[in-house]
């Protein structure tokens, strides 16, 4: 992968790992309401998976991901600014996903009036809300792969 370590102080460290023991076990608590509405243990197996790949449908498509992290990270832009911070994706492509993220509710196109007409992009509460949610999700597959250690 190629990408230098980060090195951070034992305190920070550990406190990122009970973040993610925390969203952890939150998981297991909202999976176990779920599989309380279930008669007689018959889980729905199927219904189950369906309604985890739709809920990971967008974020499975090159690009989308990479378009909701910069917007989470660097914050609003405008086409070009993103287009800078996304290495390798060509404009229509840019556009195309943008337009999907618009679609899917996580990006919104804000247009200001008056010459020049300045279009930025940003994400929606329900974008934060899935950047939030991610978070801890790609900071343990940092830790997974050795890009975030303690320093020593």
């Amino acid at each position: 992968m190629g990408r230098k370590q980060m090195e951070l102080n034992s305190v920070d460290f550990g406190s990122i790992q009970n973040a993610i023991e925390d969203v952890q076990k939150n998981g297991r608590n909202i999976r176990l309401i779920f599989a309380s509405y279930y008669v007689d243990d018959d889980y729905d197996i199927g219904w189950e998976v369906d309604a985890a790949v739709d809920a990971f449908e967008m974020f499975s498509s090159r690009w989308t991901t990479e378009i909701l992290a910069a917007l989470y990270i660097a914050g609003d832009r405008r086409f070009n600014e993103l287009r800078s911070l996304l290495r390798g994706i060509s404009s229509r492509t840019l556009s195309d996903k943008l337009t999907t993220c618009q679609k899917h509710g996580v990006v919104e196109r804000v247009v200001e009036e008056g010459p020049p007409i300045r279009v930025t992009y940003r994400l929606t509460s329900h974008g934060r809300t899935c950047g939030k949610l991610l978070s801890p999700l790609v900071a343990y597959m940092k830790m997974h792969k050795d890009l975030i250690v303690v320093e020593e």
